[in-house]
Order: structure tokens, then sequence, then C-alpha cells
């Protein structure tokens, strides 16, 4: 089997979908410690607290170690749509860290994932320069997480590395597996949620925040309310009866980032939302996964 290590890996998304896909997870990292918790009571392999904005320090503490295979996603609170963007911020630098710390450990093949705005970015930039100047092989695809199994419209860039192979060269086969059809909430979770509409706080109230179980959710995001007494319907909403439509439970909001029944959660509710939020959902991880097990 593959020899695994994830840096950045929150709560476990990324490590559980390549754990489904065959790879043996050797060692996972983070320094978020309702994170860390979460991750320890659903794993059996070690997890180290470590700032990893320091390379030095992950490429130390690795070194000596047989890795095929390095995957994560550095924060991308700095590159977020959700907010104001900071593409030379604190966070943004983990990035670099990231590719700095893959390039020294050079394993076959790595996997870096962020938010799809990143690609703007002129940190994002020079990790590319550094991968590919090390003799990694780069596809970098936007995916939709709904056309991976995924009952979420949730867009990630992806890069995926190789040593000595030629850019793009997973291209055809993505686009051989990717559906031609968007996932919905039913087809994934049938009639467990016991509602046919439910509320998803907006970024804006521009927005609609009424969705149906007859289409893919929107991106679960690390912020969860329940739906305003005054929330104003939006033309877009798929309901407009308030009895209704209600808000979606926290592990119910799991299951849309197709966490498996069962998987547990540490910390406070606000610190369990922002982790889920912050999750690759494991489906797109193993989709990924699997594609690169197949070639590996």
């Amino acid at each position: 089997m593959p020899r695994l290590v994830d840096l950045f890996c929150g709560c476990g998304g990324m490590s559980l979908g390549f754990q489904e896909a065959g790879f043996d997870i050797i060692e996972s990292f983070d320094n978020w410690a309702p994170a860390i918790a979460t991750y320890s009571a659903n794993f059996n392999h070690p997890i180290t607290s470590l700032d990893l904005s320091d390379s030095d320090r992950i490429i130390s503490h690795l070194k000596d170690r047989d890795i095929d295979i390095i995957i994560g996603g550095p924060p991308c609170q700095d590159f977020s749509i959700a907010g104001k963007r900071d593409f030379l911020g604190n966070r943004a630098n983990l990035t670099l860290s990231y590719a700095k710390a893959v390039t020294s450990l050079a394993p076959k093949w790595f996997v870096m994932e962020n938010v799809y705005n990143i690609q703007k970015s002129p940190i994002f930039q020079e990790a590319i320069k550094i991968f590919s100047e090390a003799g990694y092989g780069l596809n970098i695809r936007i995916l939709d997480a709904s056309l991976m199994g995924v009952p979420q419209q949730r867009k990630r860039c992806f890069v995926i590395g190789k040593m000595g192979a030629k850019d793009n060269f997973l291209d055809q086969i993505i686009d051989s597996k990717l559906s031609t059809s968007h996932t919905t909430v039913r087809q994934y979770l049938g009639e467990t949620l016991g509602t046919d509409f439910y509320y998803m706080h907006p970024r804006s109230y521009n927005r609609r925040a009424i969705f149906s179980i007859d289409e893919p959710s929107s991106t679960i995001r690390g912020v969860n309310r329940p739906m305003p007494a005054t929330y104003k319907f939006h033309p877009a909403d798929k309901c407009t009866d308030y009895s209704k439509i209600r808000a979606l439970s926290y592990i119910e909001r799991s299951y849309l980032q197709t966490f498996p029944n069962g998987y547990k959660f540490k910390g406070s509710n606000a610190q369990i939302e922002q982790q889920i939020g912050n999750a690759v959902p494991v489906k797109m991880a193993e989709f990924v996964a699997t594609i690169i097990f197949e070639n590996f």
C-alpha cells in the first residue's frame, strides 16, 4: 500500500477519502486542537500537533520516513471568496510552506487542495513554480464535488503532482470518470433528512437560502444558523412555506460533506461547524485518491 502523509489534515475529510481508496496513512499533522481531537477520535494512525508555517520543522520531522505521497489543504481563508481576500497574508504563506516541504521530501506524488479562487494568487503561482522546478508534472483542475458523487456544488482547486510526469497527465482519466449529472441530496441521502426543503444560511441575503433535496446543496460553510423568523424569501428560493423548512444540524451537514454516519466530532458546536465547513468532502477526496491509486 502506498504510504501517505497528510499535512493540514483538519478533521479528516481528505484523509478518510484516501484511506478508503487504499492508501496507508502513516502520520497526519494539524495545529488546531479541536480538529486534532476529532481526527484522533476517528483514526488509529498518529496525528501530530505542529506549526506548519515552518517548513523546516516539517522536513526535519519527516526526513527519514519512507513517504510515497503527501496530501494537504493549506488553510484557505486568505484566498476565499467568502471574505476579504489577502493573497499575501499569513495563511497564504502556508501554501509556500507546503510546497517547500513537499519538494524537499520529494515523494513520488502529492496533492494540494484549496479554494478555486487561489489561482488568482501570486503565492499560488510561486508554489506552482516550486513544484515544476522540482521535477513534478502537474494537473491543475477546478473540480465540482457534485460531479464526483457528493450532493453539494462545491468547487475546489486540486493540484496533483507526479515526479517526472508531463503536465496534464491525468486530464483524460479525470474527465472520463466525472459524472455528467449533479448528485442531489435525495439521491445521496434518500428520505433520511425528513424534509424536502431546508435553510442554508447565505453569505448575503441577496442570495437564496432555501434549497430542495432534489438538487445539490450549496457549498457547506463553517457557519450554521437557524432560519430567522423575519426571513424574507428570495425569488429563487425553492419553497415559501415556513412550516416546511428547517435548518440542518451539524451532523446532517456532515452528511452533505459525505462524512459517514457515526463519524465523531469533538469541540463546541461552533468549532464543529467550522471543522465540517473547512473539510474536503470525503467522496471528493476518494474520487481523486482512486484515480491516483489506479495509476500509481
